[in-house]
């Protein structure tokens, strides 16, 4: 989405404080350059891709935000605690959280190993988990604060070979119905967008779902319209939704509650 929404929402996030985990590239890269053409000062978080996340943190300054980056592992509790403390100490406040980090592999349930297991589940629901439990209490220091979760279509709709993934995105929704509840009387919102065929750089062929079923929209997604999506919720006109998983995915999954 990278016409009239995110001018709309130019400057709304000025003086803010944000992390966006695994934002090297893609979904991630995408949601940190919107931020920081909100206004927001952002922290690149990557594991290991330093060009990528500088190259990132230059686009975000480019689009008129500040950046900062933090390599770290955040599916190690200690390494996530460190990376918001950092994002405290260069920003002196944490208002905004985006979980975007994650594993994802395709292997039948037959081939798929206990460490494949673990690693899928640690590199997306655990690193969720520790990255919320770091930031909540700096978020509460202020009168708001938004924690978006990027989940995905495979914790919703049945896919083959990825049962692990969608144990984890599912577990993140969950996450964010429960943490929504609690966090409501501070004042912060807590969402989950599940992104469909987005046109990203893969490691590894498309998953067979996409491969199978095409979006009725009948094109991929683009890293930016999560990004905007991302941005809204974070905005002063989104600041109602909360508990919520968006899907935004073209229509490749529906639900109608």
């Amino acid at each position: 989405m990278t016409g009239d929404l995110a001018g709309d929402l130019e400057g709304d996030l000025e003086g803010l404080g944000a992390i966006v985990t695994g934002s090297a590239r893609n979904i991630g890269r995408a949601t940190a350059i919107a931020l920081g053409q909100a206004g927001a000062s952002v922290l690149i978080n990557a594991r290991n891709s330093r060009d990528g996340a500088e190259e990132t943190a230059m686009a975000v300054e480019k689009a008129g935000g500040k950046a900062l980056v933090h390599l770290c592992d955040v599916s190690d509790p200690a390494q996530a605690n460190a990376m918001v403390e950092a994002a405290v100490a260069a920003f002196r406040r944490l208002d905004i959280l985006v979980n975007n980090v994650g594993v994802r592999r395709n292997t039948t349930i037959e081939q798929t190993t206990d460490n494949d297991w673990r690693a899928v589940i640690a590199g997306c629901l655990d690193a969720t988990f520790y990255c919320c439990r770091a930031a909540v209490p700096h978020m509460k220091k202020n009168p708001w604060g938004g924690i978006v979760n990027i989940g995905g279509v495979g914790g919703h709709a049945g896919v083959a070979l990825r049962t692990h993934v969608a144990a984890a995105k599912a577990g993140i929704a969950g996450l964010t119905g429960a943490l929504a509840a609690e966090l409501a009387a501070d004042n912060i919102t807590v969402n989950c967008i599940a992104p469909g065929h987005i046109e990203t750089t893969r490691d590894g062929a498309l998953p067979q779902h996409f491969q199978d079923k095409h979006p009725p929209l009948g094109r991929a997604g683009e890293p930016s319209e999560i990004a905007a999506t991302v941005k809204f919720l974070c905005s002063p006109g989104g600041r109602y939704i909360t508990g919520q998983v968006l899907h935004v995915n073209g229509g490749w999954y529906t639900t109608i509650a």
